[in-house]
């Protein structure tokens, strides 16, 4: 989990994270709004990963943040069936005939649903991560604006879904999640 207050600073942690797991033979599944993916492949791009090449043999694979959770909705909330579907899909896909690799994702779907005042909805889809997570093995990166959590006294409900805190200052060592 990683709070951000500054945009290239997520991003640089974000390719980071992917690179990392890019580099070490790892595939990797971004879900992130269109400006974000643009910076985050250009930080892949720094670190020398072909990122062009990646997309065309499926080893990273980029949606759409704002798509990917309309269509996970229902009523206004996150649909656990369509959920499962859209994402479990994704991963499914980005997996098969290559089983053995690791996935690295990384998640902006949660924040968006914060930033529109939807902490319930955002709770949710966080706990559906988590119930994904024990049917497809992957490590999961989630962003969150700091800005979002003035918004609501939830933090700490956000914060029980993660194992670990990235440091805002880029520090990528992972850090206990506050409890």
């Amino acid at each position: 989990m990683q709070f951000y207050k500054d945009q290239d600073a997520l991003c640089r942690i974000v390719g980071g994270f992917v690179g990392e797991g890019l580099e070490d033979g790892a595939l990797a599944l971004v879900i992130a709004t269109p400006d974000h993916a643009a910076r985050i492949d250009s930080c892949l791009r720094a670190r020398g990963i072909d990122v062009d090449d990646m997309k065309r043999d499926g080893s990273l694979v980029t949606l759409d943040a704002r798509e990917t959770l309309e269509r996970c909705m229902t009523d206004g909330m996150p649909n656990p069936a369509l959920f499962r579907r859209v994402t479990g899909s994704a991963l499914t896909r980005l997996s098969r005939g290559r089983e053995h690799r690791i996935i690295r994702a990384y998640g902006e779907m949660v924040d968006l649903l914060w930033k529109n005042g939807l902490e319930a909805a955002a709770i949710r889809l966080e706990t559906m991560w988590n119930q994904l997570a024990t049917t497809h093995d992957f490590k999961l990166l989630c962003g969150y604006s700091m800005g979002n959590f003035y918004k609501g006294a939830a933090i700490e409900e956000i914060c029980d879904q993660h194992s670990h805190l990235i440091a805002t200052n880029g520090d990528v060592s992972a850090l206990p999640v506050p409890v």
